[in-house]
């Protein structure tokens, strides 16, 4: 893996369906790579169930836009042809690519099946609903317009042991398959009582023919596109024995280091830990807990900074924290929909990017903005490129915490000395929250000067004026190491104006505005040309 590796999520839910999207991937990607971005979590690329999927209603693993099925020949995101495009692009600038693999389903089958179920209580999985009856689903997927080519497996009643349409009936519910004796996997999550069915037809990995097929299809994704790494989603919904077994098989077999994360989604860092203890030590999990976190900082009236890492999987676990502060699920609008305050973004994503444990994700949305129902505009304020080139020119080294108060917090990197050059140069991060509705000395909103008079105006205009020290500056003293003293450091992303002189023992004054972030970094440290970043976050331009 990369120093200070960054993957970029390359999609938001609502990117519309013009087939391009890969073309713009391939157009920015240089300007990601750039900036630091080492990885790029490509949307899933099956074909969907319908043309317009975003591929997580998977129809076929092996029709990666290539066959014309299911009212297209091409995915939501593009054909196959510019997925090899952005493969070969990605190739040539060293950036990993990470495929969205969805094991857990199948959506839009070609044909029906009879087949004896039993409905189910949505709350209560393993509480029958019925006594067992017959129902027609869509279980059989023939793909026709792939003819068998990468493989000739057809899927039937025998693959799956759940569905949620009867169409004889034309009712959605949830009917598990008990015919032949089927039933749910015992090695998912406890959710509604077994947390093996989530949406569609539901796959059973018990079938020898599908374990096989799946095996097959992941090395040869692998393979077909030089992948460096997948995302699994749905995790704790499918045979964590299948998964582990699935992994391992594609390590085995492709010759090269892969990566993989999970996607459980749950806020409980214990849950989280007792699936690693059972999974390939090198499996990652996103840290839905820390995600949680900020969420909950962001909103509060009395927040506490020195608690932001508290029952985190980062903090536990490290070496298999995935962290992030949005996706796609987690957007507006969307079923896990975690509304972070505007303001504390640039914050997440210093805690997330800027510090020496987990392996951050940024948003598409984040960078460049999503699109219709819920429109939103690059987060930051336009800064999140300038905190992920600041991750990968100068967080390395050493890393002092000092969480000294509730409000304010703060860390230094103090940098690499051996042969490392522009990384020698450290940094020190300083921020403060003291929640958005907390009452302040500056006037009430929609007030301004004129509700306590001109007198206090002036003052504050004169301070302005002299470059005193702003109402509501914070302020940590830290250690960045002996060998920058007699440097002068200052703001990255210039919310502070001071300079900073390290002294002869290390230490330095860092200073800060309510509820901001600044990232201090010596003025003559390499890179620092390169600030504040020239980025273009019109994408669809």
């Amino acid at each position: 893996m990369d120093d200070n590796p960054v993957i970029f999520q390359s999609f938001e839910w609502n990117i519309k369906n013009d087939q391009k999207h890969y073309r713009r991937l391939f157009r920015v990607l240089p300007a990601l790579h750039s900036i630091g971005i080492t990885a790029l979590w490509l949307p899933p690329a099956c074909k969907a169930g319908n043309s317009t999927g975003n591929g997580y209603d998977i129809y076929d693993l092996y029709d990666l836009g290539e066959f014309e099925q299911r009212g297209s020949r091409s995915t939501k995101w593009g054909p196959k042809e510019d997925l090899m495009a952005l493969s070969s692009k990605a190739k040539e600038l060293h950036v990993g690519l990470y495929f969205d693999a969805v094991l857990n389903h199948r959506c839009g089958g070609d044909a029906k099946e009879v087949i004896t179920v039993v409905e189910v209580d949505p709350q209560n999985r393993n509480r029958n609903l019925t006594r067992p009856k017959e129902i027609e689903a869509w279980l059989r997927f023939d793909f026709p317009g792939r003819r068998g080519k990468y493989s000739p497996m057809r899927y039937t009643s025998a693959q799956y042991n759940a569905s949620d349409w009867d169409d004889r009936a034309q009712k959605n519910a949830i009917y598990k398959i008990v015919q032949g004796g089927k039933d749910w996997a015992k090695d998912v999550s406890d959710e509604w009582g077994n947390g093996d069915y989530l949406m569609f037809n539901n796959l059973d990995y018990t079938n020898k023919a599908l374990r096989d097929d799946v095996n097959y299809w992941g090395v040869w994704v692998t393979q077909q596109l030089g992948l460096s790494g997948f995302r699994l989603d749905a995790m704790q919904h499918f045979s964590q024995t299948f998964s582990s077994h699935w992994m391992k098989n594609i390590q085995r077999n492709a010759g090269r280091d892969i990566f993989f994360v999970g996607e459980y989604w749950n806020g409980d860092v214990a849950i989280l830990e007792s699936y690693l203890k059972n999974s390939p030590p090198d499996l990652y999990l996103y840290d839905a807990p820390l995600l949680y976190n900020f969420g909950r900082m962001s909103h509060s009236k009395n927040p506490d900074l020195r608690t932001v890492f508290e029952r985190s999987l980062v903090s536990s676990r490290p070496r298999n924290a995935v962290t992030l502060v949005m996706n796609h699920d987690t957007q507006k609008g969307q079923v896990m929909d975690t509304p972070i305050s505007a303001a504390f973004t640039s914050l997440a994503y210093a805690l997330t990017l800027l510090r020496r444990d987990g392996y951050p994700c940024v948003f598409y949305g984040d960078v460049y903005g999503t699109s219709a129902p819920h429109v939103s505009h690059p987060t930051c304020g336009g800064k999140l490129p300038d905190l992920v080139l600041a991750r990968k020119l100068y967080a390395y080294g050493e890393q002092v915490d000092y969480f000294s108060s509730p409000g304010c917090i703060g860390w230094v990197r103090k940098g690499i000395t051996l042969g490392r050059g522009h990384k020698a140069s450290g940094m020190a991060v300083v921020m403060s929250w003291v929640g958005e509705a907390r009452v302040s000395q500056h006037p009430p909103p929609h007030h301004g000067f004129s509700f306590v008079g001109p007198v206090w105006a002036r003052k504050l205009l004169r301070r302005a004026s002299s470059h005193e020290v702003p109402v509501h500056q914070f302020h940590q003293r830290m250690n960045v190491g002996v060998q920058h003293a007699g440097q002068v450091w200052t703001d990255l992303l210039k919310g502070s104006r001071d300079r900073v002189t390290i002294g002869r023992d290390g230490f330095g004054v860092f200073s800060c505005q309510k509820n901001t972030v600044a990232i201090y970094v010596s003025e003559r440290g390499e890179g620092r040309e390169n600030f504040p970043v020239n980025f273009e976050t019109n994408i669809y331009g």
